[in-house]
């Protein structure tokens, strides 16, 4: 019970919302034993640092800053090291389910992974809480299928691209912003019932609750 469970942040380049998303799920997450955060892009522009735009966002909301990224290639092996993957949006969902199908049951976009497990309930994660609270990786992974199994039980949004976040790159900072509101909130959602699946005990409180 000692591996690292995994989590992937994806988007076109790789320099604007997948390492902001990357940076956030990581501060948040950075206390949580044998949990690690990385990113890479479907089309990215390897070698490039965060734009200076996402750059700021992330120190803003408590990220490492472009100093702490390199953008690198989305590859086969990249998806089948994470035990969960979070799309900026169902275009960059679908590209990850192409080159790996079986990743279907662990990769969502990030802000549908946040709608599916806010208020998820203990009994919901009954699983989790019986594994022993240092199998994090299991733990989690249990946590991924009681999202999973959610799917047919939480109702879509009537506008199907409430489940994306908004491309900021070569944009203004409004829409930065705007990207930014989409993406941190649900970050944290994210990283709240992540937390909370880590450390279930039969006394805990609901994740859904703050």
């Amino acid at each position: 019970m000692t591996s690292t469970f995994e989590i992937l942040t994806v988007c076109t380049g790789n320099i604007c919302r997948s390492p902001l998303a990357d940076q956030v799920l990581r501060a948040r997450l950075s206390d949580l034993p044998r949990v690690s955060v990385a990113s890479a892009g479907v089309y990215s522009l390897a070698g490039s640092p965060m734009t200076p735009e996402a750059a700021a966002l992330s120190a803003e909301f408590g990220g490492l800053g472009a100093e702490h990224h390199i953008a690198r290639d989305l590859t086969p092996a990249i998806i089948d090291g994470a035990g969960l993957v979070f799309a900026m949006s169902r275009d960059h969902r679908r590209s990850i389910v192409e080159m790996r199908p079986r990743a279907t049951r662990t990769t969502f976009t990030l802000r549908e992974f946040a709608r599916l497990s806010e208020g998820i309930t203990d009994e919901e994660l009954s699983d989790v809480a019986a594994l022993p609270l240092d199998a994090v990786t299991e733990r989690l992974a249990e946590l991924v299928r009681a999202v999973t199994a959610r799917r047919g039980l939480v109702e879509r949004p009537l506008d199907p691209t409430d489940d994306d976040i908004v491309d900021p790159y070569r944009r203004s900072d409004a829409v930065y912003r705007e990207s930014a509101a989409q993406l941190v909130p649900a970050a944290e959602t994210a990283a709240r019932v992540i937390r909370h699946a880590a450390t279930l005990t039969t006394n805990a409180t609901p994740a859904g609750t703050a």
